[in-house]
């Protein structure tokens, strides 16, 4: 049998690259459901795996997982959702008090430019200010809550509630099939490397994506919470959505700690609640670099936060919500082939001579 020379493989390979990366491209916006129930068999196919090792046959396994992330998840995003409507209608209703409570608080100011710049009518431009602030902030409470209880709440009737479930069952009932099959389509004079290199990718995966989960779940209850008890209007909303998007390096916690410095400067008129907020994200960012991060994610994953911030912004650029669940696998793939690549190169007499 003749045999395919090194050329020709980087030719099929690359040609197969772009066809899965147009592919995607062009079926982007129906892969939502799809991706996601993959991520969610992949992160819960070690759970299956150790009822299995306990006697338990897959499908049994699967069924057992899959009711018990139904019992936990299906009242936490009710409750979720619900949380966030009834914060929201109280944004909205308080926002004549909190614009009233920053024109009191930025009065000293507008008297301090009228007199530096007599040119400058004071009163007109607390009356500017009121309108816009007051008509923008409505505005945008209102556009957040048709969203979370219209077509938010259709999109995850339609594909999160109904498509992905049954392809995460299929995909943690049958992922050793899928392993098999495709590693028995692997060449044979380069199957060692490649499993290599895919087991490097799956620990990457696995302590990143499982561990970072795990990291933005605690973070958002503890910001919620702390927040809360700091009585702080939108605490439970605002805490929750920094510990979320906490997986993004430095974003959560930054953009957290701004939106709840801008609610607290508006509604409270003392320094204790201000030193109470910022004591919560202080806090917070202690236990995440001290023992949540170390402990449940690891230095070994490998993914630097640069490299995770460009992924993240790139996938949303080209495949919106789709390219950002997909953004951090990407990039743990090309950076384990990236590293077996320079260690290749290493070796050979192009770097040696």
């Amino acid at each position: 049998m003749p045999k395919i020379n090194t050329k020709s493989n980087w030719m099929i390979w690359t040609v197969l690259v772009l066809t899965f990366g147009a592919a995607t491209y062009v079926l982007r916006s129906v892969l939502l459901p799809f991706v996601a129930g993959i991520i969610i068999g992949y992160l819960l196919d070690p759970l299956a795996g150790r009822l299995e090792k306990m006697g338990l046959n897959r499908t049994l396994a699967t069924i057992l997982v899959m009711l018990l992330v139904i019992i936990l998840a299906v009242p936490a995003i009710v409750l979720l959702f619900n949380m966030i409507n009834s914060q929201i209608s109280t944004f909205i209703a308080a926002v004549p008090n909190y614009v009233a409570a920053l024109m009191r608080k930025m009065e000293p100011m507008l008297i301090k430019l009228q007199n530096d710049f007599p040119s400058l009518e004071a009163e007109s431009i607390k009356n500017y200010l009121r309108d816009n602030m007051s008509n923008n902030l409505k505005l945008f409470g209102t556009v957040i809550k048709s969203v979370v209880s219209g077509g938010m709440a259709l999109i995850n009737l339609i594909s999160l509630l109904l498509i992905t479930p049954v392809v995460a069952f299929y995909m943690l009932r049958d992922w050793k099939h899928f392993i098999a099959k495709i590693r028995d389509l692997l060449p044979k004079s380069s199957k060692a490397s490649i499993e290599l290199q895919a087991k490097e990718i799956d620990r990457t995966l696995a302590g990143f994506l499982r561990g970072q989960f795990s990291v933005c779940l605690i973070l958002g209850t503890f910001y919620a919470i702390g927040l809360h008890l700091c009585g702080l209007d939108l605490g439970l909303m605002v805490g929750f959505l920094a510990g979320l998007i906490s997986f993004i390096p430095y974003v959560g916690s930054i953009s957290g700690f701004l939106m709840s410095m801008a609610l607290a400067f508006a509604q409270f008129n003392t320094w204790p609640p201000f030193a109470a907020v910022v004591g919560v994200f202080l806090v917070g960012q202690f236990l995440e670099g001290n023992f949540l991060t170390p402990k449940l994610v690891g230095d070994s994953v490998g993914l630097h936060p640069v490299w995770i911030m460009f992924a993240l912004l790139s996938g949303g650029v080209l495949l919106g919500f789709l390219g950002l669940m997909i953004a951090v696998p990407v990039a743990a793939i090309i950076g384990v082939l990236l590293r077996h690549a320079i260690e290749n190169y290493k070796k050979s007499d192009l770097y040696l001579k």
